[in-house]
């Protein structure tokens, strides 16, 4: 199982908090720090919409200034993340061929039967 962020991002810090808390074993993988390819990010969207990934709601997007915005599609919000992982909605947190997108302990707590 594999845990996507940032390392200062609060959501990833609760998320990984709550895994260490309830002995569930993962990798961090900062996506700032050590990268992030396309397969990936297909790989993810095989459980979720592109919607639900990109984060439309944080500082990089309306800072973004790129024309692409008003004319979004998978294709577009695919390089888009890759050109500025920020953009993704974080954490990732990727297990078995799923993934779940954001932190809430309930979810975690019903995925991993907690």
């Amino acid at each position: 199982m594999v845990l996507y962020g940032i390392k200062n991002c609060d959501t990833v810090k609760k998320a990984r908090r709550w895994c260490d808390t309830n002995g569930v074993d993962f990798d961090f993988h900062d996506f700032r720090v050590d990268g992030l390819d396309g397969a990936t990010i297909q790989g993810w969207l095989e459980s979720v919409s592109w919607e639900i990934l990109l984060n439309k709601r944080g500082t990089t997007w309306r800072k973004l200034d790129d024309p692409r915005k008003e004319q979004l599609d998978q294709n577009i919000a695919v390089e888009l993340m890759l050109a500025n992982p920020t953009l993704i909605k974080r954490p990732v947190l990727s297990d078995n061929g799923s993934c779940m997108v954001g932190f809430k302990e309930a979810d975690y707590a019903t995925h991993f039967g907690k």
